[in-house]
């Protein structure tokens, strides 16, 4: 005998009432495992993640309550809206370092001068004429020192002793009165 659960007696209808009532039991539980998994995506404190899930507890009330109150984006989207951000941030911070500090109009790397203003951006190498920044000691392209920046002190490289190395051969001859032999006249290398 079937269990009559409205007090109907007509066995049909009484199999669509438990039909409902089953239907209606697999859509609450289909919410509240709805409602975690979507509450782990959008939130990040695990204690509201299972207040969300408990709240979803009271039938169809508590997620739809929890589906007003939901933070508006997920956690992966508000991550790559912040990456988005930092990279406008430093495109822009490029474009302002890629421009003249007198009239800001954009500038290339290797631009001597401003095609606007006329101001000095870099100045160029005196051995490769690559446009350098004031600021640096070394030119970057051909390592040569640049004049007008601070010479910092390079550690003294400890000597190594060489046999008879030709420049101290002079020093030594000086040394016991002997003359130092002449050597031939070296062009120097061409560019």
């Amino acid at each position: 005998m079937q269990i009559a659960i409205f007090g109907i007696e007509n066995g049909g209808l009484n199999l669509v009432a438990n039909l409902f009532v089953m239907g209606l039991v697999v859509v609450w539980l289909a919410l509240i495992v709805w409602t975690y998994l979507d509450a782990k995506r959008r939130i990040e404190d695990p204690v509201l993640v299972a207040c969300a899930t408990a709240a979803s507890l009271f039938p169809y009330i508590g997620t739809f309550v929890y589906s007003i109150l939901r933070p508006p984006e997920f956690l992966d989207d508000a991550r790559e809206r912040e990456l988005e951000i930092r990279a406008a941030e430093l495109r822009v911070r490029q474009l302002a370092e890629l421009s003249c500090p007198n009239c800001r109009y954009p500038v290339e790397k290797n631009f001597l001068r401003c095609p606007r203003c006329q101001r000095r951006l870099k100045d160029p190498c005196e051995s490769c004429g690559k446009p350098v920044d004031p600021r640096w000691s070394v030119c970057p392209y051909c390592e040569t020192a640049l004049p007008g920046a601070r010479q910092q002190k390079q550690p003294r490289q400890p000597q190594r002793k060489a046999a008879r190395s030709p420049q101290r051969q002079p020093a030594r001859r000086a040394e016991s009165g002997q003359r130092p032999a002449q050597r031939p006249a070296t062009p120097p290398p061409s560019r």
